[in-house]
């Protein structure tokens, strides 16, 4: 979160609510903030986002993935192709600023083997989950995944 100040009120804004003209009084006004979330909170759309890797930083050895148990299982499966079928993000505890936010994957479940449209292969299910330093939990993301073989390139492992 961004504090600006404009005369004697400081108001609370992120980039991302500036670039969408996300006007949500929560995000830009104090009090509103006060009177419903006992103050300022980051915008929860953000959660998964603040987690996402960038491609490349300076002296950085190593790929840095994001969802790196999604690419773990196409790597340990044999399975060259994959999607996201579904995305859910439930929130708890808001994010508020100066938190320190934790995340870990979890892997929920991989199916046997299936054979849709794409190929075949196998659905999974990984859960991230977001904790702030006081343990709270913030939020969960959950996914499914369909890791895959194109017809004609083998079965899945």
């Amino acid at each position: 979160m961004l504090a600006l100040r404009c005369g004697t009120h400081v108001l609370r804004a992120s980039t991302s609510v500036a670039a969408t003209e996300n006007a949500n009084p929560l995000f830009w006004d104090d009090t509103v903030a006060a009177e419903v979330t006992d103050g300022p909170i980051a915008p929860p759309t953000m959660l998964s986002v603040w987690f996402r890797p960038h491609h490349w930083a300076p002296g950085r050895t190593g790929e840095h993935l994001p969802l790196r148990v999604h690419f773990d299982l196409k790597e340990a499966l044999g399975l060259p192709e994959a999607v996201m079928t579904d995305n859910t993000i439930t929130f708890a505890e808001p994010v508020r600023p100066g938190d320190e936010i934790t995340s870990r994957q979890i892997l929920r479940s991989i199916s046997a083997e299936k054979t849709t449209k794409l190929g075949t292969g196998r659905f999974w299910v990984i859960d991230v989950e977001y904790h702030n330093q006081h343990g709270d939990l913030v939020g969960i993301e959950s996914y499914t995944g369909f890791g895959y073989r194109r017809d004609g390139e083998g079965s899945a492992a």
